[in-house]
């Protein structure tokens, strides 16, 4: 926190969006010295023949205004545009013991590596070293190990599809399926719990779909803040008398009310759309409940005889409603109300909304996904779609709101640790090796593996890892404990502090920058979260001589490790159009002419069989899916334990942090705090703006505890928590996950409030 800067908490009581959004736009263009430079790239960000927002994953709209940026996009750009350097001259002033002491904010705004970088243990610094030789310590550490497996290979969603695919190829061929993936952590439920379910693990809407929907649900997502492009298609629906209905602990400022900052008339008159119609304050955990009250109050209405679902739908393509009937039915009202914190009137209502549109689109993020049920979770949620036929029609269908813009692009080319043996099979025959056929590790398993010294090598496709992943300071330990990690990155972070014996860190082409090789410019490509593929062609020049695209790393490494394969990687570094080509061999069903295609400036849409009502699942058809009870998570047994949500703030994307305040949620210049509800705090005997710190309940005998937090009155369910990521990532244990998916239960973490042992500056409370 900058000792300049007082903390303050000033509730923010504007609409979302509006002037707000574009001074801030404005605002972090100067402050990366870069309001020319940045204004100009975007205006190619998300357009035909530019580059992709290296942001979030919301599809581009059909029909594209001259400006296709929200103010998160703008700082994405901002912060890898800027003119601030990390140069062989600031590691020579700076020790990694030293840079550990610094926040993530301090590290992110000291700007773009521009050289490789190699730790020397002797001096606890980074110095230079060549790119021959970091590729050759790669290679002769892989070929050391007397495992494969021993060897973890991580992927950021930022990773464009030509280099996942060759990543996965070359991993594949070094002889492990060990990709732990950023896909983990977060929307990993949506790809292990929707395809039993529907057949595939995606979303299966598209954009026109919002113009023709006629209700829309957003469950467990702050759209202003993650996804705030999503905010036009919701200010439409709003505008065409479209019901909005919010499922959240947290109400969100843009999902009350919200200012398109390309309306003029909205700008000019100080205008704004009120967005939900309908805000569900559900407790934490509490979803569950939700959903098998609108299905009970489904089948109620239908065993009265009323019209509300669609019987030709569920006999045609469905199989298991009546077991999912019987198991809502046994479900009584007082457990539904009681668990979610939802009155009946009130579930009722929403069932109501529900049963009386024809086609819904139901939309959810992380609230979902993190907990230790996702995957069913997100089951039910296809159950309460099956029963009205919302697959398959204009306006209808499920739409997880994923975050990394290539996130899901980089697991539908061979980024999965649990591949299939036909995608196996089809790399064998297109690439002449054989592939390894036992699963891999993600996330939670690898760091088991560093923890118990199975893995000995770490190497990162982008990202900030170390940051992201749960039980903080036990991770931190384990990944020390590695003999080699290497990050492939744009800018300094926490990741590259955390290091095994030996470290390095490879500046890479950013997502904006051209790439160019001795066959001309080259272009990637990026699938959004609604299946779309399209061309990035990046505008500026790279930041240094000395980095390189992310392409050519992965091929010079390959070419490191594996002398005698037969992969033509020294041809893939200078020309991309044969990877495409190799991709369309190992996926024929889906991308087909890919190269082709790609001369389309606008891409093209990836085949999602639910769309046209086909169940790729073993029985051929939908499966509603019984998920028995009205838990999602372990329950602890004790009336003081509070349930803890992490969660991001407006300024700051995934673990990149743009600033220290919120400004949203009215906290400036502080971002160890905890939002907690008024009568909770009381019943406590705390002061709104007390200091606290906030302990795990564990049953493994390991102490998880973050000190120096302050308490903030916030609209939060009773006993709901809400406080920021990463900071208490070490409040999160490794064993708390979704056993189907692995992903970190971080939406519902028990824990309890015990008294600070540290001195931190009192925040002010405004009025």
């Amino acid at each position: 926190m900058s000792k300049e800067k007082k903390s303050e908490f000033k509730p923010y009581h504007h609409p979302a969006g509006g002037w707000g959004a574009a001074n801030a736009t404005a605002k972090v263009l100067m402050e990366q010295s870069v309001l020319i430079k940045g204004s100009r790239g975007l205006l190619s960000m998300n357009q035909p023949g530019g580059f992709k927002c290296p942001s979030c994953a919301f599809p581009d709209p059909d029909h594209r205004k001259t400006l296709e940026f929200c103010e998160n996009g703008a700082k994405a750009l901002a912060f890898e545009a800027t003119k601030a350097r990390v140069t062989r001259e600031f590691f020579a002033q700076h020790t990694v013991t030293a840079l550990m002491e610094q926040s993530d904010h301090w590290l992110e705004m000291q700007g773009r590596l521009t050289e490789p970088m190699r730790y020397d243990p002797a001096t606890d610094k980074y110095v230079p070293v060549s790119w021959d030789d970091a590729y050759a310590l790669i290679g002769q550490h892989l070929q050391a190990l007397d495992s494969p497996h021993e060897a973890e290979f991580y992927t950021s969603g930022r990773t464009a599809n030509e280099t996942a695919f060759l990543y996965s190829i070359f991993v594949r061929e070094f002889g492990t399926n060990n990709f732990p993936d950023c896909s983990n952590m977060c929307h990993e439920p949506t790809s292990r719990g929707l395809p039993p379910a529907i057949g595939i693990g995606k979303g299966t809407i598209v954009m026109a779909d919002f113009d023709q929907a006629e209700a829309i649900f957003v469950i467990g997502q702050n759209t202003g803040t993650n996804s705030p492009r999503m905010m036009t298609n919701l200010v439409e629906a709003r505008k065409r008398g479209v019901p909005v209905i919010l499922i959240n602990p947290m109400p969100e400022r843009a999902l009350i009310r919200f200012t398109e900052p390309q309306d003029i008339l909205q700008m000019g008159t100080f205008g704004s759309t009120a967005i939900s119609t309908e805000f569900v304050h559900v407790r934490i955990g509490g979803d569950l409940a939700i959903f098998k009250g609108m299905m009970r109050a489904l089948f109620e209405a239908d065993e009265r005889g009323e019209d509300v679902l669609d019987h030709a739908f569920i006999t045609e393509h469905t199989v298991g409603m009546e077991a999912v009937r019987a198991d809502v039915m046994s479900t009584s009202w007082a457990d539904i109300t009681r668990i979610s914190g939802i009155s009946e009137e009130q579930i009722r209502h929403i069932a109501g909304i529900y049963a009386k549109s024809n086609a819904t689109i139901i939309c959810y993020g992380m609230g979902l996904t993190q907990h230790q049920e996702g995957s069913h979770l997100l089951q039910q949620l296809t159950n309460l779609l099956f029963l009205k036929g919302n697959f398959g029609k204009p306006g209808a269908g499920i739409a997880p709101i994923r975050g990394h813009s290539n996130v899901q692009g980089d697991r539908t080319v061979g980024i999965d640790e649990k591949p299939t043996q036909a995608y196996l099979d089809r790399v064998r025959d297109v690439f002449g090796f054989e592939p390894p056929r036992e699963h891999g590790h993600h996330v939670v398993e690898a760091v088991a593996a560093m923890e118990a010294g199975t893995a000995k090598v770490f190497f990162a496709m982008g990202g900030n890892f170390a940051r992201a992943i749960p039980d903080t300071e036990r991770s931190y330990a384990a990944m020390a404990r590695l003999n080699l990690t290497v990050n492939v990155t744009t800018k300094l972070n926490r990741a590259h502090l955390v290091h095994g014996k030996e470290a390095l860190m490879l500046p890479v082409v950013a997502r904006s920058e051209i790439i160019r090789t001795t066959k001309g410019e080259q272009f990637v490509t990026i699938e959004d979260a609604m299946a779309n593929v399209t061309p990035s062609r990046g505008v500026f020049e790279p930041v240094s001589e000395h980095v390189r695209p992310e392409t050519e790393i992965i091929c010079r490494v390959a070419m490191a490790t594996l002398p005698n394969s037969k992969t033509p990687w020294a041809d893939y570094i200078e020309d991309y159009t044969p990877i495409r080509d190799r991709i369309a061999d190992v996926y024929p069903e889906i991308y087909t002419d890919f190269s082709e295609k790609m001369k389309n400036p606008h891409g093209f849409h990836l085949d999602i069989p639910p769309r046209r009502r086909v169940w790729h699942t073993p029985n051929g058809k939908a499966n509603f899916l019984v998920m028995p009870g009205l838990e999602v998570n372990d329950v602890v047994e004790d009336p003081a334990m509070l349930r803890l949500a992490t969660i991001r703030s407006h300024d700051q994307y995934n673990t990149t942090i743009y600033s220290n305040s919120d400004r949203y949620r009215g906290v400036y210049n502080n971002r160890l705090v905890i939002f907690m509800n008024k009568q909770d705090r009381e019943d406590r005997g705390l002061e709104n703006g007390a200091v606290v710190g906030l302990e795990t309940y564990s049953a493994d005998g390991y102490r998880r505890y973050v000190d120096g937090l302050t308490i903030l009155d916030y609209p939060m369910p009773r006993g709901a928590i809400a406080g920021y990521y990463p900071e208490l990532n070490p409040l999160l244990p490794l064993d708390f996950y979704d056993e189907i998916s692995g992903t970190p239960a971080a939406k519902a973490i028990p824990v309890k409030i015990v008294p600070s042992v540290a001195s931190a500056a009192p925040i002010r409370i405004a009025g």
